[in-house]
């Protein structure tokens, strides 16, 4: 078993830690120092648990990343060099060592070092996709030998490259290239500001192309066109077993609709009256509790599971928190959520603390200066939504049902706008859910008012 590693309290060294405190740990040697168990590494002198007459972990680690690395005259290219630091230097080297073993990740390895495969985000596309070379790509990224790139973006365009070009007809094609190259990935592009996309929004991309793609098929299939095609065709094809899509099909309407690419077509939006499951206040205080006191779960769930049952937050905003969200300021701790700051109540502020403090990857550099408070996999990256949901998932939180809960609750107590600025969500979302649960903002306001200054 890897063991947790540390400065040694005793001798200085980070190393495996095997006995003393989380205040005061002590290392394996200093513990233990039985010369026949912790002999010297013949190659740094080192004291360590060695199973053979060779080298210890971490110089093994430092001769195979010189064999894969190095160009023809021996030395590492400069772009390199960030890329063979980090993994020399990884707390963890049996990991990164493991890591190394792969077939393609050798491969790919050596050719960047020889030169054989140019070091660009271009040459490594050019791989079979796969989680392996994602994570090459985050190792090379996080190290600082590749610049960031929107993966989710490129993936998007990718598939839209793919689809459109895919479409049996002409005209057919060029609706569908202009209904994703200048709405869909402009808006997503406009709306991210800078931002990474998320792996939420390329979902939601890819279905209003592919909503668009299925009614185009459906008037092919007709012998009609966007321009032919009439209201009784419309409805023909919304109540036909060969609809799917409806909702995101209605966007691509009403998209051809603004561009006159089509005329005298109805596809009316859907509005949103409420939440469509009942409130269970009781069950989300219940599991609110049972993750402020249960400490056999992990502080990390503990907390992303109270951010969605106390403040309303999806997995994707919490997996995309940073650390610099968390404030500790006068002895009282905020997070921010949205433009304004939320104070923490104490046990879930000792939770946001701990994690800033030990939050750590589990990829094959280790520890990083990540920004992320929820480090995923991949160095560099959050956690996904995806892997965060299903966490949350196996706490027995229902996720829809209790953001809706937490959001309807928090809506009968604070205006629109103070819930928008707060809990980080769109000011028209904020007022949907005052209307559906019917604050009484004039008690509120009064309530404020009463306060006198703070």
């Amino acid at each position: 078993m890897q063991r947790s590693q540390a400065h040694c309290t005793s001798c200085g060294r980070l190393r495996g830690i095997h006995s003393g405190t989380a205040e005061a740990p002590i290392c394996g040697p200093c513990t233990a120092p039985d010369a026949e168990l912790w002999r010297p590494c013949p190659t740094c002198g080192e004291a360590e648990r060695l199973r053979s007459s060779g080298p210890c972990p971490r110089c093994t680690l430092k001769q195979r990343l010189h064999e894969l690395l190095a160009n023809g005259s021996g030395s590492i290219p400069p772009k390199l060099q960030a890329l063979h630091e980090a993994l020399a230097s990884t707390e963890r080297a049996a990991t990164a060592l493991r890591w190394l073993s792969g077939g393609i990740v050798t491969t790919v390895l050596s050719d960047l070092g020889s030169g054989r495969r140019p070091l660009t985000h271009e040459a490594l596309d050019e791989l079979p996709e796969g989680k392996v070379v994602e994570h090459i790509r985050s190792v090379l990224v996080a190290s600082g030998a590749l610049p960031k790139r929107d993966e989710q973006m490129v993936r998007l365009e990718r598939h839209v490259k793919d689809l459109v070009t895919s479409h049996t007809t002409a005209e057919g094609r060029k609706i569908l290239h202009r209904y994703a190259t200048w709405h869909l990935l402009r808006r997503l592009r406009r709306r991210s500001r800078g931002k990474e996309t998320t792996y939420y929004q390329l979902q939601v991309a890819r279905q209003h192309l592919r909503a668009g793609v299925y009614l185009l098929d459906w008037l092919e299939g007709q012998n009609l066109t966007l321009a032919t095609c009439r209201q009784t065709d419309l409805e023909r094809w919304m109540t036909s077993e060969d609809a799917r899509l409806r909702q995101e099909a209605g966007h691509f309407v009403r998209w051809a609709l603004s561009q006159k690419i089509t005329r005298d077509l109805s596809f009316p939006a859907e509005r949103w009256n409420g939440p469509s499951q009942p409130m269970d206040d009781e069950a989300r205080w219940a599991t609110a509790r049972r993750l402020l006191h249960d400490d056999t779960l992990k502080h990390e769930d503990r907390l992303a599971g109270l951010l969605l049952l106390l403040y309303a937050q999806w997995p994707a905003a919490i997996s995309r928190l940073t650390v610099d969200r968390i404030e500790e300021t006068d002895g009282a701790v905020r997070i921010r959520l949205g433009p304004v700051p939320v104070e923490l109540p104490a046990p879930v502020a000792e939770l946001a603390l701990q994690q800033v403090e030990v939050r750590r990857s589990h990829a094959v550099l280790g520890r990083t200066d990540s920004p992320w408070l929820f480090p995923g996999g991949q160095p560099g990256r959050p956690i996904s939504a995806w892997a965060m949901g299903e966490r949350l998932r196996k706490l027995g939180i229902r996720l829809a049902e209790a953001r809706s809960t937490a959001l309807f609750q928090l809506a009968t107590e604070l205006p629109a706008a103070v819930l928008a600025r707060t809990l980080g969500i769109d000011i028209t979302v904020a007022v949907k859910w005052q209307r559906a649960a019917a604050g009484d903002w004039a008690a509120y306001a009064a309530d404020v008012g009463s306060r006198g200054p703070q």
